[in-house]
């Protein structure tokens, strides 16, 4: 004989209770604590995006606000990983098309670390526990390799003989190029010299990268 129906609006009833309450049949199982019920995206995507760094916000916060868009009033812990395979394709499939692009792959890593960085902040505030996490059920896709190339010797040497004879300001045109090449420090890490970093007696500088780090630098310029 089948179930009877009261019993079944009661398991029913006591499940959606337990679901609200953020508590699963196996916490009540194994005497694990109780969690807070999880907030939903659109109140939790503020306080994640408020607590990383300038550039973390830059790198995520668009994937980020398409989480809100689509799933803003749920609750972080009530997508699946297939509703996350889902905004990914969506994203892929509406990513602006560069001559360079290599089929949505950035995207799709970018869309999947952002979800990862967002849960692992809810899985640290006790919303959710690692096994529950849908953001770790989706692999990143192989990176292919890089098509970045060095510029031959003839290029370079073009370019600087440019750069010292013609501008503004050809000398300092050629030593941010000089110092670009001795460095192979980024834009931001030029544009983040002060005096203070420069050591004329060694012929160093202190460099402040991207990911705030301080790799070493060998260039001093002497009149």
């Amino acid at each position: 004989m089948g179930e009877p129906t009261s019993d079944r609006s009661t398991l029913e009833a006591a499940r959606l209770l337990l679901e609200r309450m953020g508590i699963s049949p196996d916490d009540l199982a194994t005497g694990a604590p109780v969690r807070p019920a999880a907030p939903t995206f659109a109140e939790y995507v503020p306080l994640v995006s408020a607590s990383v760094t300038p550039g973390l916000r830059k790198a995520y916060g668009t994937y980020w606000n398409r989480a809100v868009e689509r799933w803003g009033t749920r609750r972080i812990d009530q997508v699946t990983a297939s509703e996350i395979r889902t905004l990914i394709a969506d994203v892929k499939a509406n990513r602006v098309q560069r001559r360079n692009g290599r089929g949505g792959r950035s995207a799709e890593e970018h869309v999947i670390s952002a979800l990862r960085c967002l849960y692992r902040r809810a899985t640290a505030d006790g919303f959710m526990t690692e096994a529950q996490n849908p953001a770790l059920k989706i692999a990143k896709p192989k990176r292919l390799a890089s098509t970045r190339r060095a510029l031959p010797d003839s290029r370079l040497s073009a370019i600087y003989e440019v750069a010292v004879s013609s501008g503004d300001d050809p000398e300092l045109d050629g030593l941010l190029i000089r110092l670009h090449v001795e460095t192979a420090c980024r834009r931001g890490g030029a544009l983040g010299l002060r005096p203070v970093d420069l050591d004329a007696e060694q012929c160093l500088i202190l460099l402040r990268e991207k990911g705030g780090t301080f790799p070493g630098g060998s260039l001093c310029h002497r009149r």
